[in-house]
C-alpha cells in the first residue's frame, strides 16, 4: 500500500468510528423529553468521498477540495423500516442542498446515502434551498415543502442581502427522484410552510407564516392556516391565524410551524419554533401546543413559555441561540423522536412519547401574559404542593 492510499485508509478507519459511534441518554431530565449526548449529524458525518479528491495526481496533498459547513433542520420520517433524516447540508461555499441520512434505530449510527438529492428547479431557479417539512400524505405521496430563496429583484443597485422567501413545493415516491412543482402562490413572503397530512374537505391544508420581509414576520401574526384545491397549483387565496405572537413572550418576533402535527386521540399536537429579541441577537427556542380533531384549525391548548431551548454547546455555532425542528417521528407504540438541530451547526435527537407530549400541552398553564399573571399561576402551584407536604 503506498502512502497517499495509506493515508485514504487511515481516513476512511477515523471515519468509521465517527459513524459507528453509540449515542447515550443524558441522566438529566425534566420529565417531558430525553436528551442524547452526541449529535446525530455534523458536518464530519458528510462522506469523506463528497469532501475529499481521491486522485493522488489531482489532489497530491490530500485536502479538501469541497467543504462541508454544518448539517442541520432535518425533516424526518420512518420510511422502509429506517429512521430518516433530509437534512440541509451547507457547504463552505453557503450554499444549501438536501441529503438522505439514515439510522437502523433513530438515535446513532446515522449515514448519509451516497448522493444528495437533486431537486428540480422551477422556471424562476432558486439560488439556495432549506428546511424541508417532510409530509406522507393520505394522497399516497411523500412531500416536501422547503424555502426557496432568491435575490430580490426590486433590490437597490449594490445591494446583495436583500432577500425573498418562497414555500418550495416537490413530492416523491421513494426520496431519490423529486418532482418539483410550482411554488406556494402568495401575497407576501413565507416560510415554515407545511403541509397536513390529511386532507380537510377534499382540500389540502397548509400551516404557514406570513411575513413583511425576508428576515422580519412584520404584520405577520403568527402560524396560519389555509386550504389549496390543487397542490401542484397551490394558491393561498384565504389565511388565518392559528397560533399568535404576542409581546413579551417566547414568540414576539416571529414563530413558525415545525414538522407535520402528530394525530393523537385528543388533538393534533404540534411543536414550532419561537423567536424573540435579546441583547445577544435571537434567541429560538421551541415549543407545543394542540388544535382540534374535528377543527385542525381551532386552539385548544397553549401552554406558556418553552419545551426545549439550547444548552451548553448547542447554544454555539454558526447562528448562536438557537433550536429549530422540523422534524420528528411517532412511532406506533408512541414513542416519539424528536429531531432538533442547535445554532445552524449540528442535528441532535431527544425522545418522548404521545402520552407524555399530550399531558404536557393540556395540563401545563397557559402563559398569562403579564408578571402578576404569572406569579398567581405559581403561587396556586405552590399553595397545592405545601398542602400535600402538609398531609404527608
Amino acid at each position: 500500500m503506498d502512502n497517499y492510499t495509506k493515508r485514504i485508509s487511515e481516513k476512511m478507519a477515523q471515519h468509521e468510528v465517527l459513524l459507528a459511534r453509540n449515542n447515550e441518554p443524558e441522566e438529566e431530565t425534566n420529565g417531558l423529553f430525553t436528551r442524547y449526548k452526541q449529535p446525530v449529524l455534523t458536518a464530519a458525518h458528510t462522506p469523506l468521498f463528497w469532501r475529499y479528491d481521491m486522485d493522488e495526481k489531482t489532489n497530491p496533498y490530500f485536502m479538501e477540495r469541497i467543504g462541508m459547513n454544518g448539517v442541520f433542520n432535518a425533516g424526518a420520517l420512518k420510511w422502509n423500516g429506517k429512521y430518516i433524516l433530509v437534512a440541509r447540508v451547507e457547504g463552505a461555499d453557503r450554499k444549501s442542498f438536501f441529503a438522505v441520512a439514515e439510522s437502523p434505530n433513530g438515535i446513532d449510527q446515522f449515514r448519509f446515502w451516497d448522493y444528495p438529492i437533486t431537486m428540480p428547479d422551477t422556471e424562476d431557479p432558486a439560488t439556495n434551498i432549506y428546511d424541508m417539512r417532510l409530509t406522507v400524505h393520505e394522497d399516497g405521496w411523500i412531500y416536501g415543502i422547503f424555502c426557496a430563496e432568491r435575490h430580490d429583484p426590486k433590490a437597490p443597485a449594490g445591494d446583495l442581502s436583500s432577500a425573498t422567501a418562497t414555500a418550495g413545493i416537490a413530492r416523491t415516491k421513494d426520496l431519490n427522484q423529486w418532482e418539483r412543482l410550482p411554488d406556494l402562490q402568495t401575497k407576501g413572503q413565507q416560510r415554515n410552510v407545511v403541509l397536513h397530512p390529511e386532507f380537510l374537505n377534499g382540500k389540502y391544508a397548509l400551516y404557514t407564516r406570513p411575513q413583511d420581509g425576508f428576515i422580519d414576520a412584520g404584520s405577520g401574526g403568527g402560524i396560519g392556516w389555509t386550504l389549496v384545491d390543487d397542490i401542484a397549483h397551490a394558491v393561498v387565496k384565504e389565511e388565518k391565524i392559528i397560533d399568535y405572537r404576542y409581546y413579551h413572550t417566547i414568540k414576539e418576533l416571529k414563530n413558525g410551524e415545525g414538522p407535520h402535527p402528530i394525530k393523537t386521540s385528543k388533538g393534533w399536537l404540534h411543536l414550532a419554533h419561537g423567536v424573540r429579541g435579546c441583547a445577544a441577537g435571537m434567541r429560538y427556542v421551541l415549543y407545543l401546543y394542540m388544535t382540534s380533531l374535528e377543527d385542525p384549525s381551532k386552539l385548544i391548548a397553549s401552554p406558556g413559555g418553552y419545551c426545549m431551548a439550547p444548552e451548553g454547546e448547542e447554544r454555539i455555532g454558526d447562528v448562536s441561540n438557537v433550536l429549530f425542528c422540523n422534524g420528528w417521528i411517532a412511532e406506533e407504540d408512541g414513542k416519539v423522536f424528536i429531531y432538533y438541530a442547535s445554532s445552524d451547526t449540528r442535528m441532535h435527537v431527544a425522545t418522548s412519547t404521545v402520552d407524555k407530549l399530550v399531558d404536557y400541552c393540556l395540563n401545563t398553564p397557559a402563559d398569562g401574559l403579564t408578571t402578576s399573571a404569572s406569579v398567581e399561576t405559581l403561587k396556586k402551584q405552590i399553595e397545592k404542593n405545601l398542602t400535600i407536604l402538609r398531609n404527608k
